[in-house]
């Protein structure tokens, strides 16, 4: 009889101790929205905002998706990807800030500078982690205190540009070009560094520069054809987001009036510019994506991350618009390869193939 007793209590007791568990897991989900580091079946849940609508940046939205998605399958985790773009409207970008906080998003995905600027403002207390993507100048913008440690909540990558290899160019197909133009939005962070370099390095070769400038495709439209007026030999363009949107409104004004158009990024090139010259913005999807990952994944500090740079020597010439030019590709691939790592050729479209 005591012997059975014995066996009963043991019973009662791991169903006890079995019922305990079962509540302190159920407790511990509820008090906690973060889910446990690389447990499988997990969900994560991200806001990423596009600045504008353009071929570069809607590439890298597109790479990230897709990167993202094939390391879920890999990790047996997923990534509800919450997007949005502002359309470089800061009324909006900070409403939709504040829906992700609301969504007690787990990570926030900026695209292009004044979304970074934004976000990192708006999580300065919450400590939402955040990554960038196309920074022209992290460091010189204030987003990170350094590119080797960023510090608070925040990493990314940057599509920083080799500003005196793109003037190497110009000047390699064109020897005696001595006025060049500079199309850019003064307003735009991601041309501040840039245009300065472009003016230190035709200070020094003497050669004259013409600015024209817009914060509106209407009037980047006006500033081209002051540029035309100007009689330039060919316009600079940093990986100008404003100059960008506007490249299927001007890239004819300019090849019809002789005049070469090189910008930093490939997506100028696919939009009618004669050259674009900068980081495979495919590439830098898929290492935004990574960085995204690791984060949330392995619980990596974005702080501690450093910010990721890339090798932009690639060029990439539209071949309509070098041939509306009068150019011989051949010559020019020829003058550009000593200055370049890779040169691509392209047609124009609106949009880059998926």
């Amino acid at each position: 009889m005591k012997k059975a007793i014995k066996v009963i209590s043991l019973i009662i007791a791991a169903a006890m101790l079995v019922s305990f568990a079962a509540c302190s897991g159920n407790t511990n989900n509820e008090e906690s929205s973060k889910p446990e580091e690389t447990a499988e079946g997990v969900t994560y849940k991200i806001g990423l905002c596009n600045f504008v609508d353009d071929a570069s940046l809607n590439q890298i939205v597109s790479n990230i998706k897709s990167q993202l998605e094939a390391i879920g399958k890999d990790k047996g985790v997923t990534f509800e990807i919450n997007e949005d773009n502002c359309n470089a409207d800061s009324n909006v970008l900070s409403q939709i800030i504040s829906n992700f906080t609301a969504d007690k998003v787990d990570l926030m995905v900026a695209i292009a500078t004044p979304v970074a600027m934004a976000m990192q403002a708006a999580t300065e207390d919450s400590g939402i982690p955040v990554v960038f993507a196309a920074v022209s100048d992290p460091v010189g913008s204030g987003i990170v205190q350094s590119m080797e440690a960023p510090g608070a909540n925040i990493t990314g990558t940057s599509d920083y540009l080799d500003t005196n290899a793109i003037m190497n160019l110009i000047f390699a197909a064109d020897p005696d070009a001595d006025n060049i133009g500079l199309l850019y939005d003064l307003g735009q962070d991601a041309s501040t560094t840039a245009i300065a370099d472009a003016k230190a390095f035709l200070d020094a070769k003497g050669v004259t520069y013409t600015e024209a400038t817009g914060t509106t495709v209407d009037e980047i439209v006006l500033a081209a054809q002051s540029l035309v007026t100007s009689g330039v030999d060919a316009v600079f363009t940093p990986s100008d987001n404003t100059v960008m949107t506007a490249e299927l409104s001007i890239y004819e004004t300019l090849a019809n009036a002789g005049i070469p158009h090189y910008a930093g990024a490939d997506s100028f090139a696919l939009n009618g510019a004669f050259l674009g010259y900068g980081v495979d913005y495919a590439n830098l999807g898929r290492e935004t994506a990574d960085m995204v990952a690791d984060i949330l994944i392995n619980s990596k500090n974005p702080g501690e991350v450093a910010v990721k740079t890339f090798d932009n020597g690639t060029a990439t010439i539209n071949t309509e618009t070098c041939q509306t030019l009068g150019l011989d590709y051949n010559a020019l691939v020829e003058a550009f390869t000593p200055f370049c790592t890779a040169i691509k050729d392209i047609v124009t479209a609106e949009s880059f193939d998926d």
